[in-house]
């Protein structure tokens, strides 16, 4: 099935748009038309896919650099506002950003590490999103699509906790908006060819992964329209894996 996916005068934010996932979503969605907001806590790599962006001839994008770990109330407020005087809405929200901290037995765990993963994994998260709300609750179909990962297994510590407590955090929003036109998913993409993944499995051959050029393609659907069904049932509050999407993205 052809993918007709189109993001013509939409305004998608993503974040963890430096590296891996973040930043192939963020081409995938310029290319199809999108207005990409471009979130990251490390400004030079946030410019250098500015630079590849334009280059390529897609739509301008905007950088918004902000670190997670540091993040306020007050910072959510001024997102909202900046997007709001610059755009007037959202048409989707990738929360895509994340960080691993450490693989460590509970017992041994480091108390402030674990402080640190939750509030960039979980915490900014859930503020961001809520800040987000407003901006996509408008006349239009928005979508809200959350990376997720299932590791609820020894040593993933905060991190584990943390994206379970997303995917909760996901399900308890998708139901709070079903009567709304934002469509809220998870996405589990599985083993893909990042940085992030050959940190946590250095020993892993990285040739037998998905590509972030592969897993974008399906996050770029996830936020589209053309999501909003899938296999002729509602989307929202489901969890999809990128085998099931790879087909139709």
């Amino acid at each position: 099935m052809q993918s007709t996916t189109n993001f013509k005068d939409k305004v998608i934010l993503i974040t963890g748009a430096s590296d891996g996932i973040g930043k192939s979503t963020a081409i995938e969605c310029a290319r199809h038309g999108a207005t990409v907001i471009i979130h990251g806590k490390t400004l030079p790599k946030l410019e250098a896919l500015y630079d590849e962006i334009v280059n390529a001839g897609y739509a301008e994008p905007v950088i918004y650099p902000l670190d997670f770990e540091k993040m306020t109330a007050e910072d959510c407020d001024t997102l909202n506002e900046v997007i709001h005087k610059d755009f007037g809405k959202l048409d989707g929200l990738f929360n895509n950003a994340g960080w691993l901290g450490a693989s460590s037995p509970i017992q041994q765990y480091d108390r402030k590490l674990w402080h640190r993963v939750i509030q960039i994994n979980l915490n900014a998260t859930v503020m961001l999103t809520q800040a987000c709300i407003s901006l996509l609750n408008n006349e239009d179909s928005s979508s809200i699509v959350f990376t997720l990962d299932d590791k609820n297994t020894a040593y993933w510590g905060a991190y584990g906790v943390a994206k379970a407590g997303l995917r909760s955090f996901m399900e308890i929003l998708a139901d709070e908006l079903e009567n709304t036109r934002i469509s809220v998913k998870g996405f589990d993409p599985g083993k893909v060819r990042t940085n992030f993944r050959t940190r946590a499995f250095p020993a892993e051959n990285p040739t037998t992964h998905a590509t972030p050029e592969e897993v974008a393609k399906v996050a770029a659907y996830l936020l589209s329209d053309n999501s909003i069904r899938i296999n002729d049932s509602l989307a929202h509050g489901k969890v999809f894996q990128l085998g099931e999407l790879l087909s139709v993205a």
